[in-house]
């Protein structure tokens, strides 16, 4: 494990980072029926590498409140802006989208909506609801925004009943200034704490880390102590891949084996299940993640 701060040369993708895209009659299913419900996956509109793998095995991270979000995180390939209204439909729509594709694990997820008094809680606990009402026993996982840190918001959120809670703190502490917008290490971690601290703990909650932004091996691993102390007990990390040039430059291309390494680290922690590799995304195989 070394660290670098040299930023990576455009072109250069080592051949760990290189995959095929292979697509089949399910992937083609699943975007036929999100474009006809008119609803958004971050899948899609972060060009998450594994869109292709996660969708031909039937599962899905789909997208609420828009796709404009009211930050501008430098890592993050969203559009930033104003968003628009409400769409009070949404739930229903994604419940009825979740039926049709089969789905055995989803995954809701939204832009940051500070535009919002409830920052959009609400909607993901109307979502959730409806995706359990039509769909028993689907296994239903949420990635929020940090709600400002406010407790009320994330319990509404909760009190819906989602598996798994997930709000992801994205790098360590001394790059967060630099890397997201209006957002801070220590609320991340209040509101994982919170998550952990909710009802009986029968909540799995998670959290996941990006590598490649100038970090130390100290920090991540000073980074990890710190989400597993606040209740998090589910982890992924993966290698942080500029969108643009106009976004954080990516520092260096974190090795295989470095991912063991730290995955490794993870586990003599105390996380109960990790995902850690080039490739790994928040939502990624997150089926395999919840039975841990």
């Amino acid at each position: 494990m070394s660290e670098t701060t040299d930023a990576v040369r455009p072109g250069r993708i080592p051949k760990w980072m290189r995959r095929p895209i292979q697509t089949d009659v399910d992937y083609a299913e699943t975007q036929a029926t999100l474009k006809k419900n008119g609803l958004h996956t971050v899948c899609e509109d972060a060009k998450c590498p594994n869109r292709h793998e996660c969708w031909n095995h039937g599962t899905a991270t789909i997208m609420i409140l828009g796709n404009v979000c009211t930050r501008d995180c430098r890592f993050c390939s969203i559009a930033t802006g104003k968003p628009e209204g409400l769409d009070l439909g949404e739930p229903l729509r994604v419940a009825e989208a979740v039926e049709t594709m089969k789905l055995k694990h989803v995954v809701i997820t939204s832009v940051t909506r500070d535009d919002m008094l409830d920052g959009g809680a609400e909607i993901f606990a109307q979502t959730i609801t409806a995706i359990k009402e039509r769909v028993p026993g689907l296994t239903v996982e949420v990635l929020t925004p940090d709600f400002w840190g406010r407790k009320e918001p994330l319990y509404k959120v909760l009190d819906a009943g989602p598996l798994v809670f997930n709000h992801n703190v994205e790098t360590v502490r001394r790059l967060q200034r630099s890397i997201r917008s209006g957002a801070t290490y220590e609320r991340s971690l209040s509101i994982l704490k919170m998550a952990s601290e909710y009802g009986d703990g029968s909540i799995k909650v998670k959290t996941g880390i990006m590598l490649g932004l100038g970090e130390t091996n100290e920090e991540v691993m000073e980074c990890l102590q710190d989400i597993y102390e606040h209740g998090v007990r589910l982890l992924t990390i993966g290698q942080y891949m500029a969108p643009t040039r106009d976004h954080a430059h990516t520092k260096r291309f974190v090795t295989p084996k470095e991912f063991a390494d730290f995955e490794e680290a993870a586990y003599k922690i105390g996380f109960d299940a990790v995902a850690s590799g080039p490739l790994v995304r928040s939502s990624y195989r997150a089926d395999k993640m919840v039975s841990a």
